[in-house]
């Protein structure tokens, strides 16, 4: 396990000068770069609605050992980037600040990083704060003192609080980087004393929001039960916890080389499903109204470089359109790191937006001057030109691996659309191609940021459709429409499924407000890849879908058309799985029986239900992602082919009786992201029951 904080670095002397940027600072020319022969298929879908972007949705950490947390330059930067949350008093010295004393025993505090000089700083930005409230070594008392402060004396109206910072590295597990004061150092502990935090908080101020630490699935501890603990530490805490919080926190750092971390982003719709998952099954009831802040997250190679940048734009996008109200980059100033060589361009290891203007102890290499924007920062800035409050993601999807897309569509009607080139070395012509929206005939406003740039280049250029992406580079195309869409209808609002089984589900929906002419129907769509798939139609609100696939995650959509033929945007989408027969010929069990982060026992259990005997039998499940396999089993022969895993009997299990005769085999598993249970389980190709 590797601590997913950084050490703070106390640096002794800033450069006198300050830089200030702008997003139309000349670039710096790139490199001769290999160019891709056949165009890059890149495919937008404006009727596929995602999440709709959040005021709070760009967010950056500031520190307290940060003596320039407060500078109007530092805000000013801040402000012109976009970012409108700020979390406060950073990361892992959250469990040992004392907000009263303005006092981290154990660590450095600058001067002038006190709360109201912070606050003073969220203003002048204009973002809303996020603020940790201490509970490795601090008290639900401090944390209500802290809300009155802020609330009640000083009127700020901070409505983001989270208890705690990373407080399953408080040695649970075996690792310890979090302070925990605590005896009990236990997830159930955490989460009782949660339930303290926020009663004694909301009892200040009611309309604050507490938000409990969970990890974020495939990350350690995931998966991992501890101690006298009923389960893992995120079920555990939502079990106890979740009818007292209002979100939940957590942080991603992908690791790996500058390829690695860029090819993690993959991973992120898994992530955020397996999350919410966990929260509506374990945090009680209304637990939609749970929502996810990803608070800290960063790269281990090519931090201040065209790496960094890339991940920033591609994870921010990919985590807003899961729903994620707030992403949020470690961090505004750190400190030089390790330094290397990466793309071409020096890169100091600093997770910092910003430098910090130090140099490594031995004194050979210096940061540039303080406040310098590394890319990372102009990333933040090109997201927002690119995502911006009100509009909602659509879907968009390539067919090259190394090139990422990204689309918005706005209250006006114009859609942007976000592509990234992650190969160092090729340039890629790219195709793109438009469902639910046509370009107007006009050159679209194009924001570059390539490799080794001083800054965000703007200027119209090209067409909607082609376009040659530069080596590292991250380009925004911003499109208006062509024609008019006054008149059309509303959207749907977001759809609700009930009565879901195997095979069929109920969605409902509220009304769309009606335009020029009376609604004539809804269409129900599913989101197949960049594919809308029209389900059905209906005059009513409410549809029941059939035919569907046992064990299979759908995300559908519901749009408005009027009687001239105009249709609405797509409604907020709605994402479900169906379950397994009720009655089948056959029932199995998946039971996770140890795990240690990214490996693991599994039993399965293997049931004839019906009535007649089996004599030779072979189970198969394909795995929802291709991170995940068997490495090896017992009681049975097992091969994995792709994602496909294939059990079949020794002899001593080949038979299984009539009504009830069953087998146990097991296998060891590994996984390198999120790892999904499989959907469906098929004894000699029968759709099995699955049973908790």
């Amino acid at each position: 396990m590797r601590r997913s904080l950084p050490r703070p670095r106390r640096w002794t002397a800033y450069a006198a000068s300050l830089l200030l940027v702008t997003t139309a600072l000349a670039t710096v020319g790139p490199p001769a770069a290999e160019a891709a022969a056949d165009p890059v298929a890149v495919t937008v879908n404006a009727r596929a609605g995602l999440a709709t972007v959040p005021d709070t949705a760009l967010g950056v950490n500031h520190a307290i050992w940060d003596a320039k947390l407060g500078s109007p330059e530092t805000s000013d930067l801040l402000k012109a980037a976009g970012v409108r949350m700020l979390r406060y008093p950073g990361g892992s010295y959250a469990d040992i600040y004392h907000w009263k004393t303005h006092t981290a025993p154990g660590g450095y505090v600058a001067p002038d990083t006190d709360f109201d000089t912070f606050m003073a700083a969220a203003r002048r930005v204009g973002a809303q704060p996020m603020i940790i409230a201490n509970y490795g070594t601090g008290t639900p008392a401090e944390a209500a003192d802290w809300v009155r402060y802020a609330n009640v004396t000083k009127g700020y109206g901070a409505k983001w609080w989270t208890v705690g910072n990373e407080n399953y590295g408080n040695g649970l597990y075996g690792s310890a980087w979090e302070a925990d004061d605590h005896a009990d150092k236990s997830a159930t502990q955490y989460a009782k004393l949660v339930i303290e935090y926020a009663d004694a908080m909301k009892a200040v101020d009611p309309s604050v929001k507490v938000g409990a630490v969970l990890t974020m699935p495939g990350n350690w501890p995931d998966g991992i039960t501890a101690g006298g603990d009923p389960g893992p530490w995120n079920r555990t805490v939502l079990s106890l916890a979740g009818p007292k919080i209002d979100f939940v926190d957590v942080h991603w750092y992908p690791g790996g080389t500058a390829a690695e971390s860029l090819t993690r982003t993959n991973q992120i719709s898994d992530a955020t499903w397996l999350l919410r998952q966990q929260i509506d099954r374990y945090a009680g009831a209304n637990a939609d109204r749970i929502g996810i802040s990803l608070t800290e997250l960063n790269v281990d190679a090519g931090r201040t470089t065209q790496p960094g940048a890339l991940f920033l734009a591609d994870a921010y996008s990919g985590l807003l359109e899961q729903g994620v109200f707030t992403v949020q980059w470690w961090n505004v100033h750190n400190g030089i790191g390790t330094v290397s060589e990466v793309a071409d361009q020096t890169d100091y290891g600093d997770f910092g937006l910003l430098s910090s203007g130090g140099c490594t102890g031995d004194g050979e290499v210096c940061e540039p001057p303080f406040n310098t924007p590394f890319a990372p920062y102009h990333a933040l800035s090109l997201m927002n030109t690119f995502a911006r409050p009100g509009d909602q993601f659509v879907r968009a999807g390539t067919d090259q691996p190394l090139v990422s897309a990204h689309a918005v569509r706005r209250p006006d009607g114009s859609l942007a659309v976000l592509l990234l080139n992650k190969d160092p070395d090729t340039a890629y012509p790219v195709a793109v191609d438009y469902a639910g929206f046509t370009p107007a005939d006009e050159a679209p406003t194009v924001h570059t940021l390539t490799n080794g740039a001083s800054g965000v280049t703007t200027d119209r250029s090209g067409s909607a459709t082609t376009r040659t992406l530069p080596p590292y580079s991250l380009t925004t195309l911003v499109l208006r429409p062509a024609g008019s869409s006054a008149g059309r209808p509303g959207a749907p609002g977001r759809p609700t499924a009930g009565a879901v089984t195997d095979r069929a589900a109920t969605l409902s929906w509220p009304a769309a407000a009606v335009g020029a002419a009376p609604i004539a129907k809804y269409e129900v769509y599913r989101q197949y890849g960049t594919v809308s798939e029209q389900l059905g139609e209906t005059a009513g609100t409410s549809f029941t879908v059939r035919n569907l696939e046992p064990g299979t995650r759908y995300t559908v959509n519901v749009l408005a058309r009027d009687t001239a033929g105009r249709v609405s945007w797509s409604s907020p989408p709605l994402t479900f799985a169906t379950g397994s027969p009720a009655d089948s010929g056959c029932a199995v069990r998946f039971h996770n029986d140890t795990d240690w982060g990214n490996g693991y026992v599994a039993t399965v259990e293997v049931v004839n239900t019906g009535p007649d005997p089996v004599d030779g039998w072979t189970l198969t499940w394909t795995w929802p992602t291709g991170w995940q396999q068997v490495s090896s089993g017992w009681n049975g022969t097992w091969t994995q082919t792709g994602t496909e895993v294939r059990v079949t009997p020794t002899a001593d299990n080949r038979r299984l009786a009539a009504d009830g005769g069953s087998t146990s085999v097991g296998f060891v598993g590994a996984y390198s992201g999120p790892n999904v249970p499989p959907g469906v389980f098929r004894l000699n190709g029968t759709v099995c029951t699955v049973r908790p």
